[in-house]
């Protein structure tokens, strides 16, 4: 690490659980970022700002004026650019030291499999639930930690799924595919606009604490947030020992 980025890392670097080692840790991580819309975009910009070294940014979508009152990544300038190319560009512009790579494309299952191998953490930014099995999937293939995050309304939800861990659910043991869950669009529903910077950044800063080894990420527990009354509610959640996904890779 050179003197500029001893500068502007300092006040991470003063702090003891992460320090000069911590702050080295997160320059050498890969964190691979599906979706550049309301999640995606405070998530990356802060992982941007905190100094992680390489972002991969996964989107296949275009930045509209309706994404404006709440993905926080992109501009009016920039609208009808495809979303990764804006969020690129919003990502070197707070920090022209890192590497951003953007890929304007909807990544199958072999796909995202690939691309989660070459990744420290993934953040699942996505808006629906093919998207987030799939995205599971990968990463309990690859055996790389997923911080999942979602929003509609004014509710949030966040979780970490750590394959790593033999004891740790996966996303699949919370919501299962069979299941019957609904997508529900903020397109049709609404989204209020800071509850995604909420979330989004709690996404940012789960994935800097298991990248960088601090403190206690949210293995096995789903975070819940009502964003009219702003009251967060913890659940545990376990690992079901009959899961289509992540069972298997358990077995003895």
């Amino acid at each position: 690490m050179n003197d500029h980025q001893l500068l502007r890392y300092s006040r991470h670097i003063l702090l003891d659980d992460i320090g000069i080692e911590g702050q080295q840790r997160l320059l050498e991580a890969h964190a691979l970022v599906i979706g550049a819309g309301g999640l995606g975009s405070p998530a990356a910009l802060y992982l941007a700002s905190g100094g992680i070294g390489r972002i991969t940014l996964v989107d296949d979508d275009t930045v509209d004026l309706t994404n404006l009152q709440r993905q926080v990544m992109h501009t009016t300038e920039r609208i009808g650019q495809p979303k990764v190319d804006s969020g690129r560009a919003a990502l070197l512009a707070i920090n022209p030291e890192i590497e951003v790579v953007a890929l304007n494309e909807r990544a199958g299952p072999e796909r995202l499999l690939a691309l989660a191998r070459t990744a420290t953490v993934v953040l699942d930014c996505s808006d629906n639930f093919a998207t987030r099995h799939a995205v599971n999937r990968a990463c309990v293939a690859a055996g790389v930690p997923l911080v999942s995050g979602a929003a509609i309304r004014f509710d949030g939800q966040l979780s970490v799924f750590d394959p790593r861990q033999p004891d740790a659910p996966c996303y699949a043991c919370l919501f299962p595919e069979d299941s019957g869950f609904e997508d529900v669009a903020c397109s049709t529903m609404g989204v209020f606009a800071p509850l995604v910077g909420i979330v989004g950044a709690v996404q940012a800063a789960e994935a800097m604490k298991l990248i960088a080894g601090v403190g206690e990420p949210l293995i096995g527990r789903l975070l819940m947030l009502d964003g009219k009354y702003m009251e967060w509610t913890g659940v545990k959640v376990a690992r079901n020992v009959d899961c289509p996904v992540c069972a298997r890779r358990y077995e003895v």
